[in-house]
């Protein structure tokens, strides 16, 4: 079956009892044991619920994986994948990566005595230059948060599975509609179920897609044990979500593509970060290993920090926030939000200078976003802000 039919019909069908159309949503903590000696599928919600199961098997058939696990966020989905390491052990990670990816490395895994290094996503050799005996996993963020770089998954993974090691990628940029990571040879699939999946900025989640069975085993346990699953009402609000993935991404990113050719020639503008530009440095790698772009760009302005707040200050369709992937447009500042609280040192070693606007492009008219984009940037030239780059 194809994507869209997946994403309304498998792991989601009618329930036997009553005929509803859609999952119920199992709003209970316990279920009845028939006795002592034998218990039902489902005893207690923390180890599995049905409408969390659902869940679970429908992101498991869109990332084309055996197995499906949801979480409470995309940071315990993220913890959870990483419950593979044990102290010695070694990570290799693109170094443009989420800020809470990078806390999670630095904050709580280093303490622990995992040791982390950071490769250039774009650079195939970093990776393999960084790989030491101790290395267990590379994780790699393809499009990258904030600036779009993209990762080789397909050599990173052939160079990884050589020595023994596992590939995660966080997927949530491209989502699996536009890019399935598994098929690439990743081992491992992570979302924030929160952004394009959900698709509404009404609940928060994330999920683990993964092939090996002793993998689904150990990450299932700390599952159970951690205890770090969505609630029934969040599983189902993701499975709403989901059912209209594919149209929904595909509007994102004609959105998306319409506003970066916009901006790319705009006087204010001195660099636009977007997959499906020809002007982007790895656009025939997205051509290869992705079926779509999404609908995240960033853009550099040339008046710095002050032009980035007129032009915030200025925007009314795009609010201002700090997530992605709803049916809404929002914008931010990579230095001030999302890698607000890294070092100058270390926003620098990224690239992610204070001229930079992150947009999450959403389902509004395309005319009506370029009219407040436009507007915008006409308020920097007519106040001539113009302060040097990164200041």
């Amino acid at each position: 079956m194809q994507f869209e039919t997946l994403a309304i019909h498998d792991g989601q069908t009618p329930d036997p009892q009553t005929g509803s159309v859609t999952v119920p949503i199992f709003q209970t903590s316990t279920f009845e044991r028939e006795d002592l000696s034998h218990r039902r599928e489902f005893f207690y919600s923390r180890i599995g619920n049905p409408t969390r199961q659902a869940l679970e098997s429908t992101l498991a058939l869109l990332e084309n994986g055996r197995f499906g696990l949801a979480f409470a966020s995309g940071a315990a989905a993220t913890m959870a994948a990483l419950q593979v390491l044990r102290p010695g052990d070694h990570i290799v990670s693109a170094l443009d990566i989420y800020g809470g990816t990078y806390r999670i490395f630095e904050q709580l895994l280093r303490p622990w005595g995992i040791d982390i290094s950071y490769a250039d996503n774009e650079d195939v050799e970093s990776y393999s230059a960084c790989i030491v005996p101790e290395t267990r996993l590379i994780w790699l963020e393809s499009p990258s948060n904030p600036l779009l770089r993209l990762s080789d998954i397909r050599e990173i993974a052939s160079i990884a599975r050589e020595r023994g090691i596992l590939v995660a990628v966080d997927n949530t940029f491209a989502s699996p509609y536009f890019q399935r990571p598994l098929e690439l040879g990743a081992d491992i699939a992570v979302h924030s179920t929160t952004k394009y999946l959900g698709g509404h900025s009404d609940v928060i989640g994330g999920a683990v897609v993964i092939n090996d069975p002793a993998l689904h085993t150990a990450i299932k346990n700390y599952q159970a044990a951690a205890g770090a699953i969505p609630g029934p009402w969040d599983c189902w609000l993701i499975m709403r979500g989901i059912k209209t993935l594919k149209i929904r991404m595909k509007e994102h990113e004609a959105n998306a593509l319409h506003l970066a050719q916009l901006l790319e020639g705009h006087p204010a503008v001195e660099r636009v970060w977007y997959p499906g530009l020809p002007s982007h440095p790895q656009h025939e790698l997205a051509k290869r290993q992705m079926s779509g772009f999404s609908g995240m760009l960033t853009i550099a302005l040339k008046g710095g920090l002050p032009a980035v707040e007129l032009l915030l200050a200025k925007l009314k369709l795009f609010a201002l926030a700090d997530s992605l992937g709803g049916v809404e447009s929002l914008v931010a500042s990579p230095a001030k939000m999302t890698l607000g609280a890294l070092s100058v040192e270390e926003r620098t070693k990224r690239g992610c200078s204070d001229n930079l606007v992150r947009m999450s492009v959403g389902l509004e008219h395309a005319g009506d976003l370029e009219a407040d984009l436009l507007t915008a940037l006409s308020a920097l030239k007519q106040s001539d802000t113009h302060a040097p780059e990164g200041t």
